[in-house]
């Protein structure tokens, strides 16, 4: 597999996860900040080797083989996402464009040597579920800010955009993984939200209350 097959493949995982159907090749064009052309040769190629299914009008789907590859280099990414934070020092919002070129070392026995050397981490500094050698990974129960209920507390566990730009918004307003928040209200109007972290309250857009993924306490 070439370092672009692993890109689309890597993608189209994370775009089934959001959704129950197939990846459209508009989608999958968009995430990966290409021409519909363009994603629709790399399908075609993918197709070949057996990673995908393709149904024209119904979109793109992995097979066994592709998902079991895609998870692969999935865990490879966020596992070095933790050994950039917690051994490297660098910051969360610098770790993700970093772990995108490690993630394509081939050796399965330096990323589990990786793993057991971190401890074995269960989500990466974003959040997200790092799957273990097996493929197998935790699922947590878990919804983005917009759709939290008011007066409710959660916890923050996660982001959905791991942009610099959205990372370092959060930092600035000391809101990180573990932060307690209270939803104070739901401005119906435009959709912002009122919420209470560390006794301090602040009005979030809808922009940014999509993007964070909180747990119920």
């Amino acid at each position: 597999m070439t370092l672009a097959e692993e890109n689309y493949l890597k993608a189209i995982y994370h775009l089934e996860n959001q959704s129950a159907n197939g990846v459209s090749t508009n989608a999958l064009a968009e995430e990966m900040k290409t021409k519909a052309s363009s994603a629709t040769d790399m399908i075609k190629k993918l197709a070949e080797k057996n990673m995908i299914s393709y149904i024209p009008y119904q979109g793109v789907t992995l097979s066994k083989a592709g998902r079991t590859y895609a998870v692969k280099v999935v865990r490879k990414h966020r596992l070095w996402e933790v050994f950039l934070l917690e051994k490297l020092n660098f910051s969360w919002d610098e770790v993700h464009d970093l772990a995108e070129q490690l993630e394509h070392i081939k050796s399965e026995k330096l990323t589990d040597k990786l793993d057991e050397f971190l401890g074995f981490p269960k989500v990466d500094p974003h959040g997200d579920p790092i799957p273990d050698r097996h493929g197998n990974f935790e699922k947590v129960e878990k919804t983005v800010l917009a759709n939290a209920k008011e007066g409710q507390t959660y916890v923050c566990v996660g982001v959905d955009d791991s942009s610099s730009d959205f990372l370092k918004y959060l930092d600035s307003n000391k809101i990180s993984l573990g932060t307690i928040i209270k939803i104070i209200h739901k401005e119906p109007f435009d959709h912002s939200i009122k919420i209470k972290f560390n006794g301090v309250e602040l009005v979030v857009s809808q922009n940014v209350a999509k993007n964070l993924f909180l747990s119920e306490v």
